[in-house]
């Protein structure tokens, strides 16, 4: 079976609760990132963090210092940064129309300013309007076109994260409208909010609607990351974990770093007598220059 792509996703946004070893400043993320790295990561996914209060940050300054120590660190791996901060929706009960405290919606150009100015080697591109506990995750139709020119423009290649069947049906839109470049790189979300299961179903169906040739990838969200990284992994799909996702090795047992989780991927595949891609067989694989 070919090489598959080990990705990990170090920190998302979510809030950090009791979970100390979540990383938060630009060097702790940088060097959650070049710890996966070096046990078998070849691409690490960066959302950024406030590092005073911990909580999610769309700030250029925070991105560029932690890409560059990362660039710095002579550490070989794709870097794929995120512009999926910028869509939540609360609405307020006396008026739904009205946004309350929690939201955070930004232009396409603000989403996309840190992949202008930095040019990773991927960014991932958001096609879901759902629900995530209170919070309404919105990416209008309009809105992805005008962030997947920027992307373009910018030279970077485009992760297309879909998080049910209809954001598939959307991304083949654009896709025959010239708007998005295709076959593409497909991440299927599996276990977020009320969006798609995980379910080896699910994987089936989604993967059943994804364009021709097109790369793929999913992953699982809490428990669900391992069983989904082993099946995904059975279905001829490139891979994910990271503390984004997930923050336990096993029931009860919090992992310690996000290369402890890489560890635990890279055990499970090589027990199904598999390989993962190194960075420079990932970008031959995304057909990427490096």
């Amino acid at each position: 079976m070919s090489k598959r792509i080990l990705s990990c996703a170090v920190t998302g946004a979510a809030p950090i609760g009791k979970d100390k070893q979540v990383p938060v400043t630009p060097r702790e993320i940088a060097e959650s990132s070049i710890g996966a790295a070096r046990a078998g990561a070849a691409v690490v996914h960066i959302h950024v963090r406030d590092p005073e209060t911990g909580n999610g940050s769309m700030e250029l300054k925070h991105y560029r210092e932690t890409v560059e120590r990362i660039r710095d660190s002579g550490v070989d791996v794709l870097i794929n940064l995120t512009t999926g901060s910028g869509a939540r929706f609360v609405p307020t009960p006396e008026n739904p129309g009205l946004a309350a405290p929690g939201s955070v919606m930004a232009t396409a150009a603000r989403r996309v300013e840190h992949v202008v100015a930095l040019k990773p080697d991927i960014c991932s591109l958001d096609f879901q309007t759902m629900w995530m506990g209170n919070n309404a995750m919105i990416n209008p139709p309009w809105m992805i076109r005008e962030m997947a020119a920027a992307i373009r423009e910018a030279g970077v290649y485009p992760e297309y994260e879909v998080f049910d069947s209809g954001d598939i049906h959307l991304a083949n839109k654009l896709m025959a409208d010239g708007v998005i470049d295709g076959p593409g790189l497909f991440q299927i979300v599996l276990g977020a909010g009320f969006g798609a299961s995980p379910t080896v179903e699910t994987i089936l169906y989604m993967k059943s609607l994804l364009p021709k040739d097109c790369i793929w990838a999913a992953f699982g969200i809490a428990r669900m990351e391992f069983p989904m990284l082993a099946q995904t992994y059975l279905l001829g799909g490139h891979i994910r974990v990271g503390f984004e996702d997930n923050r336990y090795l096993a029931y009860g047992k919090p992992a310690p770093s996000n290369a402890a989780l890489v560890e635990k991927a890279r055990r499970i595949v090589e027990s199904l007598d598999g390989e993962l891609a190194s960075p420079k067989e990932a970008r031959a694989i995304l057909g990427l220059r490096g």
